[in-house]
């Protein structure tokens, strides 16, 4: 599934660590988060600008930074993928990612249901 961000500019580094910490926090006080606790677009678009490089998975980042769309399963794979190799900072800033994915595509396919 293609999903896509409404805005073109990321948000800065502070932004993104700033939000990541308050949507962790706020995931972590709930027993069963919603996908919908999410970071925001502008988030997303700024962690997969974090983690852009020569590497196949850094490319589909730098793809989807750069575009603003990508195929949610690529997206996805290449964030576990830099988690791998990635800080404990990185890791939490890359789960985001995951997790906005995934929120993207529930609201997606919610939104063709209805």
């Amino acid at each position: 599934m293609i999903i896509s961000c409404r805005t073109a500019l990321a948000a800065s580094d502070f932004a993104v660590m700033s939000e990541v910490r308050d949507v962790l926090a706020h995931r972590a006080a709930m027993s069963e988060p919603p996908a919908s606790v999410a970071i925001s677009d502008a988030a997303a678009l700024g962690i997969a600008a974090m983690f852009t490089s020569r590497t196949p998975a850094g490319q589909v980042l730098e793809r989807f930074h750069r575009t603003g769309a990508a195929d949610s399963t690529e997206l996805i794979d290449a964030a576990r993928t830099e988690q791998g190799y990635a800080s404990a900072e990185g890791h939490a800033l890359l789960y985001c990612l995951i997790c906005w994915v995934q929120a993207r595509m529930e609201r997606t396919v919610a939104h063709a249901a209805s």
